[in-house]
């Protein structure tokens, strides 16, 4: 793919940052889905105050960034999707931080629908029945990889499951949710696994009220009744969902197929990442046009802009948002690349470019926080859309995967040489007493 010269302008009043080349992995279909929500950003703020009113993306909003193809970014093409790859991805959904956050984390989330490929064809079936005319993300999913998930019992046809599965970001716009479980066999042993239901078969709580993110719709879930019944053909055991998503590898066309695990992996910190990029894009564009107008309180400057202190946080905050975007979208490229040679990343890869991919978003909310202080109270108007950045990239910043001293910690361990913690709490418990092998130190 041939590299064409940008500068990056976002739109008006938005602070010019040093002319580089667009990747040679950014394919034309990402470029036009890039570009076309990059049109959309002013719809996308003006519907953002709305969408956390009502915990949901607004009817235009959905509808607008649905057409667009957002939410079906890794799905093959016979499934209405692009299947697109790591750098195209990033962009896009840098693209919507930029606009909307909410709506760039259910993007996020909307890249692991192409998980459900690995249950049976009469499932992949049943969820991708009317998945062409649907608005919105097709799955969401709630209490997966959470270390309290719901009960199953085994019954003659399948399973029936009780909970509350918490944190089903895009439940209000989802056809099927997909939620964790654990059974015990007849050994009295815990097991993981996963089970689909479909819209009519759970009950969404009212229970998403927070201090940002609230567009997510990311409320509780439950069965109907006290239980539900699951076919068996809708349950998969989360031990054997890796190698089952393994095995997608090259199945379908396109260079989302072509990542191996632990690059399908990376790119779920690399897409939050990029997500927190936009954010921090989209916070210095309203930055700069608002401190270019407004008036110091107490200083005798004409205009915020001419303030020294004011010019030192804006170079401070473009600088941490060049260097994070060089993060974000090297490693975007490097998926690409590795997908494209048929390699992928080892398991003691993946917690070092985790960690860097972390390191880049503590740095974005660093950036972020300092553009709110530094043009003053006018931006704790709820009217003004750099409050809204302030607080949807803290809550994407204590997000458990995506915390900055909990994964520093696991690499700590494994510079030391010491016996490395389970990343999360997925898919198959330790043995009581039972550990895991360390990975050896690094020369």
């Amino acid at each position: 793919m041939s590299q064409q010269a940008v500068t990056e302008i976002d739109g008006p009043g938005a602070a010019p940052v040093p002319q580089r080349r667009e990747s040679e992995f950014l394919s034309a279909t990402g470029r036009r889905i890039r570009d076309e929500i990059r049109e959309l950003i002013p719809v996308l703020r003006a519907n953002a105050a709305e969408g956390e009113r009502t915990g949901a993306l607004t009817p235009e909003t959905l509808k607008a960034v649905s057409e667009a193809g957002v939410f079906r970014l890794t799905l093959p093409a016979e499934y209405g999707g692009t299947a697109l790859g790591a750098r195209d991805i990033a962009e896009i959904i840098t693209a919507l931080g930029s606009g909307d956050a909410a709506a760039g984390w259910l993007t996020v989330v909307a890249t692991a629908t192409r998980n459900t490929l690995v249950f049976p064809e009469l499932t992949v079936a049943e969820v991708f029945r009317d998945a062409l005319n649907w608005l919105g993300p097709i799955m969401c999913g709630a209490s997966l990889l959470s270390p309290v998930v719901g009960k199953a019992r085994k019954v003659d046809g399948g399973w029936m499951i009780s909970g509350k599965w918490t944190f089903g970001s895009g439940s209000k716009h989802a056809a099927w949710a997909t939620v964790g479980i654990e059974y015990a066999d007849a050994g009295g042993r815990t097991h993981r696994a996963m089970a689909l239901l479909p819209r009519e078969e759970f009950r969404i709580l009212d229970d998403w009220h927070v201090m940002g993110l609230q567009g997510t719709s990311s409320n509780s879930i439950t069965t109907i009744g006290d239980e539900g019944f699951v076919p068996e053909h809708r349950v998969l055991d989360m031990a054997g969902i890796p190698p089952m998503i393994d095995a997608l590898r090259g199945r379908y066309e396109g260079p989302g197929f072509k990542f191996g695990a632990f690059g399908l992996m990376l790119l779920v910190p690399v897409s939050f990442a990029a997500l927190a990029l936009g954010m921090a894009e989209g916070c210095l564009e309203c930055f700069t046009e608002q401190a270019g107008r407004r008036k110091p309180f107490n200083l005798p400057y004409p205009t915020v802009a001419d303030m020294p202190s004011v010019q030192v946080t804006a170079g401070k905050a473009r600088a941490a948002i060049n260097v994070a975007r060089a993060t974000i979208y090297g490693y975007a490229d490097e998926l690409d690349r590795r997908a494209l040679r048929g390699e992928d990343y080892t398991p003691q890869d993946e917690p070092a470019v985790t960690l860097d991919l972390i390191f880049a978003i503590s740095m974005l909310e660093e950036a972020i926080d300092s553009l709110q202080i530094a043009l003053g109270s006018s931006t704790a108007a709820l009217s003004n859309p750099i409050q809204r950045f302030v607080r949807d990239v803290r809550i994407l910043a204590t997000h458990g995967a995506l915390r900055l001293d909990p994964m520093a910690e696991i690499n700590g361990r494994e510079i030391l040489g010491l016996e490395p913690f389970m990343k999360m709490a997925g898919f198959e418990p330790p043995a009581p007493g039972a550990g895991f092998r360390p990975a050896p130190p690094r020369r």
